[in-house]
């Protein structure tokens, strides 16, 4: 006859690490507008490029929104579409 071996429970942790909530760069009080030239430079790269929303930590609501706002500041030419490095 086999002889069962008494096995304990394991309780699994499910986070092992804390969680961490990641406030948002872009404040209450703060509008995504094609005029705020301020809060528009924070979110493009040296070279002019628009930062994805995971690098800028922004809801995909805030990324879409400030992508049209940087959007329409090059066309207005607000903005430049390429910064030079000449």
């Amino acid at each position: 006859m086999k002889q069962t071996m008494y096995k304990p429970k394991r309780y699994f942790r499910r986070h092992l690490k804390p969680i961490r909530r990641h406030l948002s760069p872009i404040r209450s009080g703060d509008r995504i507008d094609y005029k705020n030239m301020s809060l528009i430079s924070r979110f493009i790269s040296e070279q002019g490029k628009i930062l994805s929303g995971r690098v800028n930590r922004l809801t995909s609501k805030q990324q879409r929104l400030m992508t049209n706002a940087i959007k329409r500041a090059r066309i207005l030419s607000l903005l430049p579409f390429l910064y030079n490095e000449n």
